[in-house]
């Protein structure tokens, strides 16, 4: 390819993420009203109130469309999981985006490869959503280093002779992020007529996180039977500052496993990937007729076969590194 081309090619792609970058943050961009309202409403119920200078058309009926079907509620789920401020039509939008930026990138390195656009698209498809389990699992692990802390300052003030609420309350003071934000929405939330329990279950709809099910299961029995809730939450304490040190010593052990499987996944892809790019023939081979003219198509059996192992390697490698604690 032309070396001005090139240059073309790569200007004009900065120019449109530029433009998309604008038009992202402009339909993003709430009052500050706004932004106290969402801190009040339940990510699963947020009816997020824009003005119509900063509403888009396109976004907006993506969400109507997207909000209506099952795939937008989960979608809306796991943006409030990873603590992202979009809606569904908005993340749909931007996985849209991706895919028609790298499908044309695609176009121009291939040469005009129907097959490089393709591959292109579903990589664009694919990138937010890693982008969003990534963000997802980060929040999660830093909540759970945190809870610790959460139980041992709620525990000191009970002691002191708090009340849950002002124990919860001295959690979202006290504590970094992301702890202290999501604690803080479950006092709003009791505050505006939640009931304790109900705030709590939204709270773990929010953080799906196995110790903090145990520590909300415990306030919930000691509201409804009694007891010393104090005690209680130390004795949890203890448990989750050992499976929480547990925990961060396999995740240590079991990283270099975790980037062989990916490692290893991906690098016969990238390898068949640059082949085609510079040698098309010698790939092209394995689909041509000559190869799977015969009984047994063997070019097809051969990618069927390597696309096999590559993906039941990849799920092998990473149970291995899966220790449940």
């Amino acid at each position: 390819m032309n070396p001005v081309m090139i240059l073309w090619v790569g200007g004009g792609i900065i120019l449109i993420l530029t433009i998309i970058g604008i038009v992202v943050s402009i339909s993003s961009r709430r009052s500050a009203e706004e932004d106290r309202l969402e801190e009040y409403v339940e990510p699963d119920e947020q009816v997020e109130v824009k003005s119509k200078e900063t509403q888009t058309p396109v976004t907006d009926w993506l969400t109507r469309r997207v909000e209506k079907s099952s795939y937008g509620d989960k979608l809306s789920k796991e943006l409030a999981q990873a603590d992202l401020k979009l809606k569904p039509g908005e993340f749909v939008a931007l996985m849209v985006i991706f895919a028609v930026v790298l499908g044309t990138f695609g176009w121009f390195i291939g040469k005009g490869s129907i097959i490089i656009v393709l591959v292109g698209a579903v990589v664009g498809v694919f990138l937010p959503r890693l982008y969003i389990n990534g963000q997802k699992k980060k929040r999660l692990i830093r909540f759970n280093d945190q809870l610790g802390d959460m139980l041992g300052l709620m525990v000191n003030g009970l002691r002191a002779g708090y009340s849950v609420m002002q124990a919860m309350e001295s959690v979202s003071r006290e504590l970094p992020s992301p702890i202290s934000d999501e604690f803080r929405r479950v006092v709003q939330e009791i505050q505006l007529g939640v009931t304790t329990e109900k705030a709590l279950d939204n709270l773990l709809r929010r953080i799906p996180s196995d110790d903090l099910d145990l520590v909300i299961t415990a306030m919930n029995v000691q509201r409804e039977v009694g007891g010393n809730l104090a005690e209680i939450l130390d004795t949890i304490s203890h448990t989750i500052r050992e499976r929480v040190r547990l925990k961060g010593e396999i995740r240590i052990l079991t990283t270099q496993m975790d980037v062989s499987a990916t490692f290893l996944s991906i690098l016969p892809v990238g390898v068949t990937f640059f082949l085609y790019l510079i040698n098309r023939d010698y790939i092209l081979l394995l689909v041509s007729k000559e190869s799977n003219s015969g009984p047994i198509p063997c070019g097809y059996v051969s990618l069927g076969l390597a696309a096999l192992l590559i993906v039941s390697g990849y799920f092998v490698i990473k149970k291995m590194g899966n220790i449940e604690v």
